[in-house]
């Protein structure tokens, strides 16, 4: 018997059908899906300390499961002492198994454990049917040891879905658990 993600067994059994319904599509083909999970880390302080970036790869591995890689400056930026080619953020994209199993430590584990929680918000989406959610604290997530990090900083998190509006994204990741917040609590 093979394995299966939790949040897989729940799109294929249930998340799909409902959105068939919803949105009235004739093929099951049309309804839906999550491509890719992109994390991403800018580091921008890293230009002046070449320590952190190493102990972000470390930190993102342990996150996502898979391992890291860093982003480097495309131009040469004085104003910033940037030079093309230096390493300024890291960041991993999660498919299949391990998109899932990454989806469900996030809803279940890590946003609970952020300050102050009431919902993300509903204003990330690009307009062709992706959600990129900003966290504050990379510490929200279990697998870091909050004595071992070297600075708190933010990661942001893309959902790339096959979805072609806002509404069928948002359809989804409802479906698949992400807490937004209620319209009249913003």
């Amino acid at each position: 018997m093979s394995y299966t993600t939790r949040l897989k067994e729940k799109y294929d059994n249930e998340i799909q059908k409902a959105l068939q319904e919803k949105f009235q599509y004739r093929s099951p083909m049309e309804v839906p899906r999550l491509v890719k999970i992109s994390v991403n880390q800018g580091l921008g302080a890293a230009i002046a300390d070449k320590k952190l970036i190493e102990s972000a790869v470390t930190e993102m591995t342990n996150i996502t499961g898979q391992k890291a890689v860093t982003t480097k400056s495309k131009k040469d930026i004085s104003n910033f002492k940037l030079r093309k080619g230096m390493p300024i953020g890291v960041r991993v994209t999660l498919r299949k198994d391990r998109m899932y199993e990454f989806l469900d430590r996030l809803v279940a584990v890590s946003l609970p454990r952020v300050r102050d929680f009431r919902g993300i918000n509903e204003k990330g989406f690009d307009g062709r049917g992706n959600y990129t959610l900003g966290v504050q604290e990379q510490i929200i997530f279990p697998e870091i040891n909050i004595d071992k990090i070297a600075k708190i900083s933010g990661l942001d998190i893309t959902f790339v879905t096959t979805a072609k509006t806002d509404q069928e994204c948002l359809a989804l990741l409802k479906e698949f658990g992400l807490p937004f917040k209620n319209q009249n609590q913003q």
